[in-house]
């Protein structure tokens, strides 16, 4: 199998496993990453998920060695993107762990991805700049909304290679670690992630998906509408038990 899932606790761990290929995705590869991806939005005792690469590489980009070969990566303007996932909306938060390369269509999974987490290996470019391969699976849209025109126009136009330090500080990366805890740090970010009040925190993460592209007034109706779901839920009586002494100075409830 391309792809491995695995759980630990209430985290979903999807994998890519091609380390011959330099975790490069080919069509196969790319409908079970998508196939994964909706199930785990599917599985209710799932509350987040941690997208990786075996062998010490996140993802080289799409398999150029299948273009035009029965394995090739789907290529058309509706279903999912050539690289998987890159089209869905799923209603839970993904952590990317991102150990050496995430180039290419790699970057764009990375970028695809709510949270980033990079160990000290991790390079990230848009290397397929070099071969005239576009950016179709997001990261025209992606990046620039992470991290601002002007880097995203750095990285797009000259495809040249980003280090985990200044991802980290252009907000690429959300976390940098040391080399070979990437894995393991996003899993617990993602677990800490699970342990939140969940309507909640879906809610305010569907909010700021949402208001891309809305008036101010439009944006903030739609915050009203995901935030009177929460108060329905438990908001209250959140409130409640910090009232009671819970949760004080900056602790966990």
């Amino acid at each position: 199998m391309s792809v491995l899932v695995t759980r630990e606790g209430s985290v979903t761990l999807i994998g890519i496993d091609r380390p011959e290929r330099r975790n490069a995705v080919d069509g196969p590869t790319a409908a079970a990453l998508a196939d994964a991806f909706r199930a785990f939005d599917a599985d209710d005792a799932a509350t987040a998920a941690v997208l990786y690469g075996t062998g010490g590489t996140f993802c080289s980009g799409a398999d150029l060695k299948a273009l035009g070969t029965p394995d090739g990566n789907r290529a058309a303007a509706d279903g999912d993107g050539p690289m998987g996932p890159t089209r869905l909306r799923l209603t839970k938060p993904v952590v990317a762990a991102i150990s050496g390369h995430a180039v290419a269509g790699g970057l764009e999974l990375a970028a695809w991805a709510d949270l980033r987490v990079a160990d000290e290996t991790a390079v990230f470019g848009v290397y397929c700049r070099r071969w005239g391969v576009p950016l179709i699976d997001g990261g025209t849209v992606r990046l620039p909304r992470l991290i601002g025109q002007s880097h995203a126009m750095d990285m797009i136009l000259t495809g040249r290679s980003v280090g985990a330090d200044e991802a980290l500080r252009i907000g690429l990366a959300n976390r940098v670690v040391p080399a070979g805890e990437a894995v393991s740090a996003a899993v617990e970010l993602a677990a800490s992630l699970a342990a939140l009040p969940q309507v909640c925190l879906r809610g305010d993460r569907a909010s700021v998906l949402d208001q891309w592209g809305l008036p101010e007034a439009d944006a903030l109706a739609q915050e009203w509408t995901h935030g009177e779901r929460s108060l329905a839920a438990a908001a209250y009586e959140g409130a409640a038990r910090f009232a009671a002494g819970a949760g004080r100075h900056g602790t966990l409830a």
